[in-house]
């Protein structure tokens, strides 16, 4: 994990880092990767309400039609996952129904890891993770230490190779530790010092100076949303996505956050409506926090997307504990301006398989394999070509989604 002294000697030292600051000024835009680890049961997210196979298999924790919020004739939301039904019918939120990894085993850890590897069970490891191996193309491209954030406290697998991460939980982790308790007065001794001589530092050594000052800005003062924005209080999800839309406004040069929204293993008691169980209120969560984070952020819409997975979804009937087991494919969801919105791609009806099978994962069919969907976020959002996308997941037989704009 990056230490402080680590950032600080990258972001100082790292003439490339400032090259970057002055790119994402003219086209700044930043994917969000946000994981709900567990094995999110997005089919009591995005529910197949005008499926009675649905009903019939989930007899208790099935979710009444009435109580929905309804997209379309076949689907409808979560009701706790009303903050994000304007997104959908303005055309921002889109959704894939059926993506999975080609992977039967019904493992956390096997599925999570391919997923981050974003590579296949039977092919050789491609090498770190995949939106490490995308940064690694960025390289020419003059990465800071600020081009990939992840919040927490350890490096996750999809940015290991990354040719610059930093770990933090919030953006104090990174302050400069003066004497004052005010960064802003040593790094104006640095601009003072070394700012005006270009024999020493040159062009972009001052750029550096400047994404430095940048940095320094965001300490000393408590953080204001904007727009009236509010995110929901002792939620350590909603924390991290302050943190990300700081970063997004400073315009440090971030092309790649990522953040975990975990407890999504409901094998016992998964509930159905709000209060009632722990899935509703972790989607609960997801919704405000990134209600929260659209609303501090609507003036820079255009400059993010939001990509959001799990490793597998759950099986389509209910169990005897009141719960969902391990199943294949789940809903993929989509967050931006760049996101061709306001639609459930994906086969209708809901196709299951395995079902009678208690020694494999049964559930959604998969029909379209992560990393065509992943590949697609990619060329959608960060401008990425047919030929890195190949680098990026090699091997991979990559489908149009039709996902994105």
């Amino acid at each position: 994990m990056p230490t402080r002294r680590t950032f600080l000697t990258q972001l100082l030292m790292s003439a490339p880092a400032a090259a970057l600051a002055n790119k994402a000024e003219a086209e700044p835009h930043t994917l969000v990767h946000i994981f709900l680890r567990g094995g999110a049961d997005t089919m009591n997210l995005i529910v197949p309400y005008a499926d009675d196979h649905y009903y019939r298999a989930r007899p208790t924790l099935g979710i009444k039609a009435a109580s929905l919020l309804k997209l379309d004739d076949r689907y409808g939301l979560h009701a706790a996952l009303k903050p994000l039904e304007s997104a959908f019918k303005e055309g921002r939120l889109g959704l894939v129904q059926g993506v999975g990894v080609n992977n039967d085993s019904g493992s956390h850890f096997d599925c999570q890891d391919q997923m981050e590897h974003g590579d296949a069970a039977m092919d050789e490891p491609a090498g770190g993770g995949w939106l490490g191996r995308f940064l690694r193309l960025r390289a020419d491209k003059s990465p800071s230490a600020l081009s990939a954030v992840a919040i927490g406290t350890q490096l996750p697998e999809i940015l290991r190779g990354a040719p610059s991460v930093s770990v933090l939980e919030h953006l104090d982790d990174i302050a400069i530790k003066a004497p004052s308790g005010n960064p802003a007065g040593v790094v104006g001794a640095l601009t003072a010092m070394y700012g005006a001589d270009v024999s020493v530092l040159g062009q972009r050594g001052q750029q550096t100076l400047d994404l430095f000052q940048r940095v320094a800005a965001l300490h000393g003062k408590a953080y204001v949303p904007a727009n009236g924005s509010e995110y929901p209080v002792k939620n350590k999800f909603a924390d991290g996505l302050r943190e990300v839309a700081r970063l997004i406004k400073a315009q440090v040069g971030l092309e790649v956050a990522c953040l975990d929204l975990p407890g999504w293993d409901t094998h016992f008691l998964q509930g159905t409506d709000i209060g009632a169980g722990s899935h509703a209120t972790n989607a609960k969560s997801l919704a405000e926090g990134l209600a929260a984070f659209e609303l501090d952020l609507r003036e820079q819409r255009k400059n993010y997307t939001v990509m959001i997975t799990t490793e597998f979804g759950r099986r389509i009937y209910e169990n005897a504990s009141l719960g969902t087991d391990h199943g294949r494919g789940f809903c993929f969801m989509a967050l931006g301006d760049k996101v061709k919105g306001g639609r459930v791609l994906g086969d209708w009806p809901i196709s299951a398989i395995d079902e009678k099978n208690p020694l494999g994962p049964g559930g959604v069919a998969m029909q379209y394999e992560f990393r065509s969907v992943f590949a697609e976020v990619l060329r959608g959002s960060m401008s990425l070509s047919d030929v890195e996308a190949m680098k990026v997941f090699p091997g991979a037989s990559l489908q149009p989604v039709g996902l994105m704009a």
